[in-house]
This record gives C-alpha cells, structure tokens and sequence, in this order.
C-alpha cells in the first residue's frame, strides 16, 4: 500500500511540476514521499582510458531546462544570449512541447541570442535545475560517454533526461550506482575532484572510500570530501553554491564577512587553507546570509572564454556586486565576465550554475572517432568461436554508421560487417587462423564522409589449421584466394607445409613433399572461407 501511495504522489507532484517553479531543494510534498529513492540498474564502468573534463575546458554548449516562472526564463534567455555569442556555444535547451520550443527559440532570439545556435529539444523535465540530474560527461578513448546518477529528487522526467540527451546525442550512458545530485560536485582535469559528505547520507549503505571508488572507477577522478553547511544556511548543502574550480590547482572559495566564525566561515576557511597546503592557488570572494537565502557569487558558468557570474538586488547584497566581478576579473584574466541579475532566483536556492549543465567539445574536430571496447589485448581467442564486439563513436555533427575489420600480421584489414550504428555491438565469427598478430579495426563516417579510426593492440587467435590459407604466412587469414596461389609459388618444389595440399591424406594432414602444379590445383579448389 506505501508504494501506491507513494506513485500517486510522485505522478501527482510530477503533473504539479509542470505548472509550478520548483525550487532546488525537496518540497514538502516530495519530503512525504518517504523512502529515499531506489537506484536504478547498475552499468559496469567504462572500460578506459577515462577523463573527466572540467567546466574551465572547452565545450560545445551549455544545457538548459525551460522551467519556472517567467522571471526564471528571463534569466535563461539572458544566459543563451550570451552563450552563443561571447561564449561561442550552442545552448540545448528542454521544452515540454512543440509549442514551447517555438516559443524558446523566439524568447531566447529576441534576448540578443543567435538564433542558428538555440537548439529546443522536446523533453519533457520537472524542474530547471538541470545541473542536478543532467548528463555528466567524460571521454572514453577519444569520445564522449555519459555517467548518471540516480537524481536525488522524486523527479521523473527530470531524471530520464540523460537518457534522452545520450540517445539525441548517440552518445553511450553508464548508470553509476549513487543517489546524487551533480550541484554538489567540482572537478578539475588533473582528476582532482570535490564534493561534500552530503553524499555520505544520501547513500547510507556505502562508505565513504566506497563512493570514492565508484567515482573513480567510473570517472577517474580522486574525490575529497568536505563539511556541508548546515542546512539553515544552504537547503542544498551542495558544494557549487560555495565553491568552483577556475583551473588545475585553482579555484574559487566564498568568505563570510558578515558572518565572520561562522560554521559556514570555518567550513569555507578549513576547505581554502587545506587546498593551499596542497599547492593550489585560492581566491576568495564574499558570500552572504540574509533572510534565510544564500546569497553566493561562486555559482557561476564558465563557458570558454566566458563567465557568467550573479548580481543581486537585496539590498544588503548588491553594494558588493562590483566588488564581486572586481574579483573574478582578477582571478580569470582574459576571460569576459558578464554579471546576469539573479535576485528572481535565489530564493529558490540556486542561481546560474544550478541551472547549466556542459557539454565538453567533440575531440575530433570535424572527424569522427570511434573507440572498440572490447579489445582482447594480450588475450588468446579460439578461431571458429564467436566473440562480441562493443564500440562507441562520436562527432561534431553526427556519425551516420561504422566499419569492422581485421588483420593478421600487419596485412590488410579484411572486412567483418559494414553500415552499423553509430555504437552498438555485433558478433564477430573468429576465423580459422593461427597468429599472435590479430588487431581489430572501428571506422566511424560521418554524413560528410569523414572518417575516424580506433585500432587496437595485437592479440592473439589460435584455430584449426584450414588447408590451403598459407597468406599471410605464420597462419593464414581465413580465406583461400589468389594470395596463397602466390605464396604457392613463391616456395615451387619445395617442401612448405602450408602450401603442400596434395594429396590430402586426412583433415589436418596433407602433403607428398613437395610443392607443384597439383597444389596449385588443390589450392583453387579450395578458394572460398576456410571452414
């Protein structure tokens, strides 16, 4: 009976969500939901080599999620504007309808955005706050997979939007056993990652070096963990909302100077002193509680070379506005830094960097890259099994199919299937061969007919030796054709058994000692797949 009850409430405040503002932190009514949430599945992680890139590194756009009040709106379409100018991005934006993503493309266009540089996709979500439950991406190989997590909010729609975006995208998505929410994660692209022990709680069943581990293992990053503030100060007790990283060994810590040996003081004091002590360089800039509502310039958006950073109009907060971009401009020099009034949103705890979620640029320039996840290096397969074969693949536009391929002893690539999707699987029949030699091949195309390659390191095949397959030589490449008429030749009169076919005295035994025109013979009769 508590799970029906709790079904009707999770539709009911879903149906809600899409006529109210939500705020960042759990309504009342997601509160009497009771439970925590149940995990989804569970992927296995990346198979390497993974990097997790930071906010300060270049993307190709920044996600939204067009939800809230009209003043909330005001703020995106603000954000889009400056996006695809200054920051030279695409926004993505989430609209529930056909309807509203005209409606964005008008709003966001009239805000001074380019108009070619707004995409509205129709996805439906519950909330703004897309940096809580939207993709976070990494580089697998050379290209980009996504890790979720289970949103730490009974929000639907809102927690399959990685799901949707991987699949818009052709983009691979691995669940990460964690209940989260991404606001409350910092990282720098040395794999020097933050977070605060709010995550401690919202998975009690793990421990800490447990949850550290699965960071690692999924996206190869060293997580620390750190104090939240108390909740009477940050509803949240995510670290964005105190905290970002500007560079390696660098970032950005909120100071206190109303709230002078605070407990949020201290927390922003002991967390700046120990990253000194590691070597990084620390600035600080002012914070304030006032009224209950967080008041933070650190929840900002860095988008290439822009920065987008809160002012406010309490009026306890905004005579430091200046004071605040008087600081950022100093800590990210080259960089332009725009100031967006946030006032209409704050009270909902959250601001800018709360409602933005990166999308790292595709590293391959316009060609595609492909990467083969199953790669048996250093391994020994059996010829005549099957094996499968898993790969992603990504472009700046859109990989329309791949190739596989083979070769054995550095010989030309003989084709294992074509016109694939972009990643998927496909069960490869491991050819009669014998060779230590044996690479695969991915080759991505995109509509332009670029291409992109991942070839892997050599392993092994070892199968039944088939009559006739003398080329290349050391094992054959499981077909007989005019190459082993030629290696045929190449050892006339002598006694190479590879190539010493007749007469056939038995399945893997042949030969009269030496090689003649009877072989030749044999060998065309033998033309075709080895068996």
């Amino acid at each position: 009976m508590r799970w029906i009850v709790w079904g009707f409430l999770l539709v009911s405040c879903s149906l809600w969500a899409q006529e109210q503002a939500l705020p960042k932190y759990a309504t009342e009514a997601e509160k009497a939901m009771g439970p925590p949430i149940a995990l989804r599945k569970t992927t296995p992680p990346p198979s390497g080599p993974i990097q997790t890139p930071a906010e300060y590194d270049p993307v190709e756009g920044i996600l939204l999620s067009y939800q809230g009040s009209s003043s909330w709106k005001s703020i995106l379409d603000q954000m889009a504007a400056q996006i695809t100018t200054l920051g030279n991005a695409d926004v993505y934006v989430m609209a529930d309808s056909a309807s509203e993503a005209t409606t964005i493309l008008t709003n966001m266009t009239n805000a001074g955005a380019v108009a070619s540089r707004v995409k509205p996709l129709v996805a439906a979500t519950d909330s703004i706050w897309i940096r809580d439950y939207g993709p976070r991406y990494v580089y697998e190989g050379n290209c980009r997979s996504i890790i979720d997590h289970t949103y730490n909010r009974p929000r639907p729609n809102d927690d399959a939007q990685p799901f949707f975006f991987g699949n818009y995208k052709h983009h691979t998505v691995y669940e990460i056993p964690l209940v989260h929410g991404g606001g409350n994660y910092h990282l720098h692209t040395d794999g020097e990652a933050h977070a605060t022990r709010l995550i401690n709680n919202e998975n009690p069943d793990l421990t800490e070096q447990e949850i550290h581990d699965l960071w690692l293992n999924y996206q190869n990053v060293d997580t620390h963990f750190y104090t939240p503030f108390p909740t009477s100060i940050d509803s949240t007790q995510h670290i964005d909302m105190w905290m970002i990283a500007l560079a390696d060994h660098t970032s950005l810590i909120s100071d206190w100077p109303n709230n002078a040996g605070s407990t949020q003081d201290q927390i922003c004091d002991s967390t700046a002193q120990s990253l000194i002590n590691a070597g990084y360089a620390v600035t600080r800039i002012p914070a304030f509680s006032v009224g209950g509502t967080h008041y933070t310039y650190t929840n900002a958006v860095i988008c290439n070379d822009l920065v987008l950073v809160p002012s406010y109009t309490n009026s306890t907060v905004a005579p430091h506005n200046s004071e605040a971009l008087t600081i950022w401009q100093n800590a990210m020099p080259g960089k332009t830094i725009v100031q967006i009034n946030c006032q209409a949103i704050v009270t909902a705890a959250g601001v800018m960097h709360c409602i933005a979620m990166h999308v790292p640029v595709h590293l391959g320039g316009q060609n595609p890259t492909a990467y083969l996840q199953t790669r048996f290096e250093g391994q020994t397969l059996q010829g005549g099994n099957t094996a499968n074969l898993r790969w992603i693949s990504d472009d700046d536009m859109e990989v329309m199919h791949v190739d596989l391929a083979y070769s054995v002893d550095n010989g030309p690539f003989t084709e294992i299937a074509n016109s694939l999707p972009a990643l998927g699987n496909h069960t490869w029949n491991i050819p009669q061969l014998n060779s230590n030699n044996v690479r695969l091949r991915v080759t991505a195309w995109d509509a332009a007919g670029l291409s992109g390659i991942d070839t892997t390191a050599p392993f092994s095949v070892a199968g039944t030796v088939c009559r006739g397959d003398a080329a290349p030589l050391n094992g054959g490449d499981g077909i007989v054709d005019q190459d082993d008429l030629l290696v045929a030749i190449g050892f006339w009169l002598s006694s190479e058994e590879s190539v010493d076919v007749w007469p056939a005295t038995g399945p893997n035994t042949w030969g009269d000692g030496a090689v003649d025109i009877r072989d030749l013979v044999q060998i065309l009769d033998l033309f075709g797949s080895c068996p």
